[in-house]
């Protein structure tokens, strides 16, 4: 755990593997995480609309077991948003959540 959902728009400064790559890394280096544990995707969309002055966004939605503090949750959202702002200037759209997953109603195999 944790499931690092990256979702962006078709074109991008950096190229979609690297981003993963570095995204990543980015979670374990906050030390909340085994780092065995960490998975890291990325979803394209063709599809979308932005504001004018807008050329593309970068979302990061990152799933976490329910438990962590507030605080450890900022760290893992600032860490993750300095990563992605790091590649993109201000013509791009970024943004990350961390979502709690629920022990109770969460499975996987």
């Amino acid at each position: 755990m944790p499931h690092i959902i990256i979702e962006h728009s078709e074109h991008l400064p950096i190229l979609p593997q690297v981003l993963v790559e570095r995204v990543h890394k980015a979670a374990i280096a906050t030390d909340l995480f085994d780092p065995t544990t960490v998975k890291t995707r990325a979803a394209s969309y063709q599809h979308y609309a932005l504001a004018q002055s807008i050329e593309g966004f970068i979302h990061i939605q990152a799933h976490i077991m329910e438990g962590r503090s507030t605080e450890q949750k900022q760290k893992l959202s600032e860490a993750l948003l300095d990563c992605i702002a790091t590649y993109c200037d201000t013509s791009y759209s970024l943004s990350v959540h961390v979502y709690d997953l629920l022990p109770e109603i969460y499975r996987k195999q």
